[in-house]
């Protein structure tokens, strides 16, 4: 088979020859153009279809300098004028391709100056032309390497000047095609809108019939989108009404996927200009309608330009009647599911619904969809915390809906808002002033309200000083309830000065003096938090939610970590809670007042205990330290008013056993009428109840602290009742020895000689004195003067007994008082009790009847671990030798007046461990030390 002729249009030698021949020729003559013409059309259509569509072909055709005489071509053609508009935007021509193959292409030469009468329709000619040229260029714009190339030659000019010369549709289409191709390049996106490509890109969306044309129009402009000053710019020159208007055309799927693609970068960061015109084109409703497309990437562009849209205030609420609200919704629960995506891609959503709360007519829509649950499951979400401080914020926009309050206080938003106030500042922009609500549109409003609204009572209520700022009015006033305002001549009002601390101040009478406004309080990030908090504090009882101890955890926290000045609404709402009666008995269940008193007198927070947590100095420390001493008066104030002192009756005798204990504890705290807290806590038992419950199973995690700092309280309640002399106190200071009676015995020569050696299981004999050892003890009478066989025997043994527990024995039977003898047993502090020489010579001066010497002993042991030396883990050690004269001095030592709480607290803490199950004992320990009872007195009176 005889192998095809190939024409010189196969080689790229004869295109560039053909190109370059072209682009040489003069405007003003040269060549004719018949000779020209079918070798030019024959190379550009070559070109297109087999050079620049072959592998690497673009490439070899850069290389080979086809860009350079291809943007000459272009160049002559764009230089040439407005000729080629006499073909009407309308008159689509034939396809290149048989355009080319059914007779001869035209020259650019002398025919686009002169358009010769002889040449037949030169402009039909130069269309085909210019289709095929543009085709190639565009082609070859799909490469970055030509791409730069072109924008070096300059050929951003010559196609931004065909575009505007030449209104035909496969012209425009070729054109807008390869502007879009060069737009990819950042560099050359900013040189075609520095041409001047926008305007003439929009004018060509709407005049060109053709879908492919548009589509490309289209691409071109998204493109162009490429950063937030091009996007604006687009914006501003019109760009995207004529997108809305062809999206509100319902056109076919292509132009649908490429409209929402283009729309979807224009609004990104959406600005006003592109919201408007969005808006105007009638773009809203097909969006929402799109949201819902059976194509996934339609679907998901329109959803996320409607959520870009309600960057813009003055769409959102048309946004909301279009069903937008609902959409977002869906979509962000959607994602939100087991199934759904990352939650990157939940971001823009989240910003979306978050905004759309800023109106009131979307809140309701919001509500009544869920919206509620979904923003609370985000607050929850340890995931979402970047965008905590926006749901938050978010949520504050509902502070005049009381129905949804009510909802987010059943979902739990109160503990999530006091967990916020300390929270990690979110990683998000800040909203600009466009995305304010419009609820309050930009024009002024005359500043005198009407008489009857609420804006003008809660001005009023501020100017006259009952009200420090919005907040603190309930939206639950009537205006009907409440004074008119003051007329317009008379408007000053009281100067107020700095926030206090103190119990919201009574209404009281108006004042007039020269005109000053309230001052206006930080707005941090946690402001919304906070003015949530402070719209729940005002409800008749909001025990239930912000008496508890996440909730007042929270605003603790944030009140002593704020790294400056807390803001006042916290205060205010601390002392809104304290001074309403019916949160007294929620501090009491929560253990809120001991809370109040341990970290804000006592300066020790949860995490402080039992490990104290590094943090920096506290420079206000005192004023912590002022706010916890008028909280609490303030709840002293309701305990001791006639309802106070039947709720805490109530609770202490028929409440829940752990209701009766948190009483009993939180009693020394906020009753200081000594009838008050003597009956509750001496005569109904209240203390007792207090004490049996340390052994238990704590009910809060700082139950011991409280309970030390308690018993603490009501010790000094108690003292000035009781009698010191029923009180002694172990002595600090040791005393000088008294002389030893014992020593004489031990030496070469005794005086007298000793009549009596006692043998202990060691071999070791200890030398004593017969008569004086019968006299000491009832037990050693008998045996040494008895009718036991001892009573004959010059060597006694002393069964079970170690020389350092015989020690202090012999020497207290030769009448040994203060020696120092009874400290030689006692191991140092931080050696275990149980187990020592001390301990057995304690059993020993029980075993021989010696009660002197138990009590020489127990001194000597609280001398030398409960003294100066000794520490908070010692007073368990001493307890655990189970002696209550040692029990006794346990106590005492746990509520010393001056004690460090936090060793106090670590005092009762290792009692409880030495106690065991056992409560009886450390129960009575304390009830003597508190009532003044001298606990181990019984039995024989002390010898000597």
């Amino acid at each position: 088979m005889a192998a095809a002729k190939l024409s010189p249009a196969d080689s790229l030698s004869f295109c560039l020859a053909q190109l370059t021949a072209a682009a040489g020729e003069g405007l003003g003559g040269g060549k004719d153009t018949a000779t020209n013409e079918t070798p030019l059309g024959r190379a550009l259509l070559a070109l297109r279809t087999r050079h620049v569509k072959a592998a690497g072909g673009i490439e070899r055709f850069r290389a080979r300098g086809g860009l350079r005489p291809l943007l000459a071509l272009l160049r002559r053609a764009a230089a040439a004028g407005p000729a080629p508009s006499q073909a009407g935007p309308g008159s689509a021509p034939s396809s290149v391709e048989s355009a080319a193959s059914s007779g001869p292409a035209p020259s650019l030469g002398p025919a686009l100056s002169a358009a010769s009468s002889s040449t037949p329709s030169p402009p039909a000619r130069l269309r085909k032309t210019l289709d095929l040229a543009l085709s190639v260029l565009a082609n070859c714009c799909t490469e970055g390497e030509c791409r730069a190339e072109v924008r070096r030659l300059g050929g951003i000019i010559p196609l931004v000047t065909i575009l505007q010369c030449v209104k035909t549709d496969s012209i425009q289409n070729r054109t807008a095609r390869a502007l879009g191709n060069l737009a990819m390049e950042p560099e050359s996106c900013g040189d075609i809108h520095s041409a001047g490509a926008v305007p003439l890109l929009v004018e060509g969306l709407t005049a060109c019939q053709d879908s492919q044309c548009r589509q490309s129009v289209v691409r071109a402009l998204r493109n162009l989108a490429d950063s937030p000053q091009h996007r604006l710019a687009l914006a501003k020159q019109g760009a995207v009404r004529p997108l809305a208007e062809l999206l509100a055309a319902a056109p076919d799927p292509a132009m649908t996927l490429a409209l929402v693609r283009a729309l979807l970068e224009l609004s990104r960061g959406c600005s006003r200009a592109c919201a408007e015109q969005l808006s105007l084109g009638g773009g809203l409703g097909p969006l929402v309608s799109l949201a819902s497309h059976p194509k996934r990437a339609v679907r998901e562009a329109a959803i996320l330009i409607l959520a870009n849209l309600c960057a813009q205030g003055l769409v959102r609420p048309a946004l909301g009647n279009a069903g937008g609200v609902e959409v977002l919704l869906g979509e962000l629960r959607r994602r939100r599911g087991p199934s759904g995506a990352s939650p990157a891609s939940q971001q823009p959503l989240v910003r979306a619904v978050c905004l759309l709360c800023r109106e009131a007519i979307n809140r309701a829509r919001l509500r009544d969809a869920g919206g509620l649950e979904l923003l609370m499951g985000l607050l929850r979400d340890p995931r979402a915390s970047a965008w905590h401080p926006r749901v938050v914020a978010a949520l504050a926009g509902f502070f005049y809906d009381t129905g949804a309050l009510g909802r987010l206080q059943a979902l739990g938003l109160v503990p999530l808002l006091a967990g916020q106030l300390c929270g990690e500042a979110g990683d998000e922009e800040e909203e600009g002033r466009e995305a304010a609500s419009w609820d309050f549109p930009e024009e002024r409003t005359p500043e005198r309200a009407e008489a009857g609204s609420f804006q003008s009572l809660r001005s009023w209520l501020i100017s006259e000083g009952y009200a420090a700022d919005p907040g603190d009015i309930s939206p639950d006033w009537s205006p009907e309830r409440c004074p008119p305002p003051p007329e317009p001549a008379s408007r000053a009002s009281p100067s107020l000065g700095p926030t206090s601390l103190r119990t919201p101040r009574a209404l009281r009478p108006p004042a007039r003096s020269p005109a000053a406004t309230a001052p206006e309080e930080p707005w941090g990030r946690e402001g919304p938090a906070l003015l949530l908090l402070s719209r729940f504090s005002q409800a008749p009882d909001p025990s239930g939610a912000l008496v508890t101890g996440p909730a007042l955890c929270g605003l603790l926290a944030y009140v002593t970590g704020a790294p400056g000045s807390p803001s006042p609404r916290a205060l205010r709402i601390l002392a809104r809670l304290t001074c309403n009666p019916a949160c007294l008995e929620a501090f009491v269940r929560s253990y809120g007042a001991a809370l109040l008193r341990a970290w804000l007198v006592l300066g020790v927070a949860p995490d402080d205990w039992p490990a104290l947590r590094s943090r920096p100095a506290r420079r206000s420390q005192h004023q912590h330290r002022e706010l916890g001493e008028m909280l609490l008066q303030n709840l002293t104030v309701q305990a001791e008013s006639p309802f106070g002192v039947g709720a805490l009756t109530h609770l202490l005798l028929s409440g829940s056993p752990e209701d009766r204990v948190a009483c009993a504890l939180t009693l020394p705290f906020i009753c200081r009428k000594p009838s008050l807290w003597r009956r509750l806590l001496l005569d109904q038992g209240g203390l007792r109840l207090l004490l049996s419950a340390l052994t238990r199973p704590a009910p809060h995690p700082l139950f011991l602290f409280f309970a030390a700092d308690s018993l603490s309280c009501l010790q000094g309640l108690v003292s000035p009742t009781v009698n010191p002399a029923l009180l002694p106190a172990i002595p600090l200071d040791l005393d000088p020895p008294s002389p030893c009676l014992y020593e004489p015995l031990l030496g070469p020569a005794p005086t007298p000689a000793p009549d009596l050696h006692f043998l202990l299981d060691s071999g070791l004999r200890l030398p004593a004195q017969r008569a004086t050892s019968a006299n000491a003890s009832p037990f050693f009478r008998a045996l040494l003067a008895g009718s036991f066989a001892e009573a004959h025997m010059d060597l006694v043994p002393l069964r079970g007994l170690s020389p350092s527990a015989a020690w202090p024995v012999l020497h207290h039977l030769h009448g040994c008082r203060g020696c120092g003898a009874t400290l030689g047993p006692v191991p140092t502090p931080g050696q275990p009790l149980l187990g020592s020489e001390a301990e057995e010579a304690l059993e020993a001066a029980g075993r021989f009847l010696l009660p002197g010497l138990e009590e020489e002993l127990e001194e000597a042991v609280g001398r030398i671990h409960l003294g100066p030396q000794g520490g908070p883990e010692s007073v368990g050690e001493v307890f655990r030798l189970g002696r209550p004269r040692l029990a006794a001095h346990c106590a005492r030592w746990t509520l010393g007046l001056g004690q460090c709480p936090r060793k106090r607290a670590l005092a009762l803490v290792g009692l409880v461990e030495a106690a065991g199950d056992e409560a009886g004992p450390l129960t009575e320990a304390f009830l003597a030390v508190m009532m003044g009872v001298e606990l181990g007195g019984e039995g024989p009176s002390r010898d000597g």
